[in-house]
């Protein structure tokens, strides 16, 4: 799941876990127990995810032997379960190609120039160019422009462009979006991608993202540099050439935030200063200095697969319209042992959102009669290298199919028994109404999402569809205990905070079944109003989505 705490998980990858040599295997570790089920169906949930988060699945990262492995479970499942092929050819598999980058120290630069003297930073001590997806070397040397943090949100009374030209120059920024901003459209424009290209639209060269001190409370300087060769991934079009890769901007490098004085030294402020100024809303500036910057990668074609099944709409009129189940299958693959373990399993990341799809499909496949709209399920790769799979499952769609819904399960924190669940981004459609229905239908409370302030609505794969236009809710577990002994939401907590992008994410932790059934049924008994719905679902009127698609086109029929 990509999360905030993505970053400072994923650092604990070693190079190795973007290897593709299936021959490399961790020391064997001791069984993990078996748990009690109580049902057929959470046995069959149960069954899917030790398969898929067995240490056999190498961690299941995209473009890995591991992942092809799994995928290869899944189609299986579909198969099984009574699901029709959807991918390329009349096949299971729809084919994700990908660009793989690796930065290489040498011929990496920052250089601070003054008109008296010239300072170089440390490569990894103190700047770490991005994995450049468009040209191997790249170089440039331009006047420096402080941005705040690049965002333009005019709409939302924010523009950090206000009075400056950032034309031909090095855009210097910090990370994250104003407070200000509500939740969704804070993370939105607090993203790398949307930075990026709000600064190439503006004619930037290059873009030089500054660490504060908060941000390395989080995410230490010490773990990013520790795994700074650990690869990105991007989409390849048809050209060989990445998808969204912003080439506008020729070179894009972090500084650490004891590095971070000298960009600013001559400004008459410290870094640190300048980003208490910025909070307190003091415009950007011109900065007395001109940047030097250098990068070097390795970029290497990849390929990965989604999984696709459907159950064909039988309705002449509404078959064509599509409600994607989706939940990704790729997980963090092989990296830095902790307690002698290196397979990061992802046992609840995401192997039971994967299993408790695969049973929403089989019991809207026994259902006595078919569906009007098409129901696509779609076990997604590189969701944990941004949102990938998903993407272009919404470029690529199955022929004659147009999608109206997505239903996205990610990571469920399925640990304790509880009375409720929770449907994140409910708010921004009319798919709101009809799970709250389907809830009180099922005796199951629906309860506002507990963690607002994470914004998860555009941390998962329903945001490829939001992006699109598409209405989409992302379906997760409750926090309301159901016993008052076991609480939900504590577990949740303990989870984030011990498991979350670790090995320790495998069949260990104690999943509560029954919980894991009764989100499978709900996707379900929700996937089936939809379809029988005369109307599809729609944005709330003014809602930020409605309009928010702007690099996607649409995706509705």
């Amino acid at each position: 799941m990509s999360l905030r705490l993505l970053l400072l998980s994923c650092c604990l990858l070693l190079p190795t876990a973007c290897k593709g040599e299936a021959e490399t295997q961790a020391p064997a570790l001791p069984p993990t127990p078996q748990v009690a089920t109580d049902s057929v169906a959470q046995e069959r949930i149960a069954e899917d995810v030790r398969t898929l988060a067995d240490d056999a699945m190498q961690g299941r990262m995209a473009g890995t032997p591991g992942h092809e492995r799994a995928a290869e479970h899944v189609a299986a499942r579909m198969q099984a379960a009574g699901l029709k092929p959807a991918g390329d050819d009349g096949g299971w598999f729809q084919t994700v190609p990908l660009l793989r980058s690796t930065r290489l120290r040498e011929g990496a630069q920052l250089q601070v120039r003054h008109r008296d003297r010239d300072v170089d930073l440390r490569f990894e001590d103190q700047f770490l160019p991005q994995p450049d997806f468009n040209v191997g070397e790249a170089r440039i040397e331009a006047e420096a422009v402080f941005v705040r943090q690049a965002v333009h949100a005019p709409a939302l009374g924010i523009d950090d462009f206000a009075g400056l030209d950032v034309q031909g120059k090095v855009a210097v920024l910090f990370n994250g979006a104003p407070p200000s901003l509500p939740a969704n459209p804070r993370a939105h424009h607090a993203a790398m991608e949307s930075k990026l290209q709000t600064l190439a639209a503006r004619g930037a060269l290059a873009a030089v993202l500054v660490n504060s001190a908060a941000d390395e409370a989080g995410v230490p300087w010490a773990v990013t540099a520790g795994n700074w060769q650990r690869p990105g991934l991007r989409l390849r079009d048809a050209h060989g050439a990445a998808i969204d890769g912003v080439p506008q901007l020729r070179v894009v490098t972090r500084v650490s935030a004891s590095a971070a004085d000298l960009l600013f030294d001559g400004s008459g402020r410290t870094a640190s200063q300048v980003h208490a100024a910025m909070l307190a809303g003091e415009p950007g500036f011109a900065l007395p200095v001109r940047l030097a910057l250098a990068s070097a990668s390795r970029i290497e074609p990849l390929q990965s697969r989604n999984v696709l099944g459907r159950l064909p709409g039988n309705d002449t009129v509404l078959a064509g319209e599509a409600i994607a189940w989706t939940a990704h299958l790729d997980h963090l693959g092989e990296g830095l042992a902790i307690d002698g373990d290196g397979i990061h399993n992802g046992a609840l990341d995401n192997a039971l959102g994967v299993a408790i799809m695969l049973e929403s499909a089989r019991m809207l496949a026994d259902a006595p009669r078919p569906p009007r709209r098409t129901l696509l399920f779609a076990a997604l790769t590189a969701e944990e290298h941004g949102l990938l799979g998903a993407r272009w499952l919404v470029r690529q769609p199955p022929a004659g199919l147009g999608f109206v819904a997505n239903l996205n399960i990610d990571m469920p924190l399925l640990l304790a028994p509880s009375k409720d669940v929770i449907a994140i981004g409910s708010e921004h459609s009319s798919l709101g109404d009809a799970v709250a229905a389907v809830a009180a239908d099922l005796g199951v409370d629906l309860s506002p999402d507990p963690f607002p302030e994470e914004a998860a609505f555009v941390r998962s794969d329903q945001y490829a569809f939001a992006r699109a236009g598409v209405p989409a809710l992302y379906l997760d577990a409750g926090v309301v205990s159901a016993d008052g002994k076991r609480h939900p939401e504590l577990a949740q907590r303990n989870f984030m905070r011990e498991h979350y992008h670790r090995p320790s994410d495998d069949l260990s932790l104690p999943v509560y079944w029954p919980d894991a059934e009764r989100l499978a049924r709900l996707a379900a008994e929700l996937g089936s109003v939809i379809s029988e719905a005369d109307a599809p679902p729609q944005w709330n009127a003014g809602d930020f989505f409605q309009t928010l698609a702007r690099d996607i086109a649409p995706a509705r029929p």
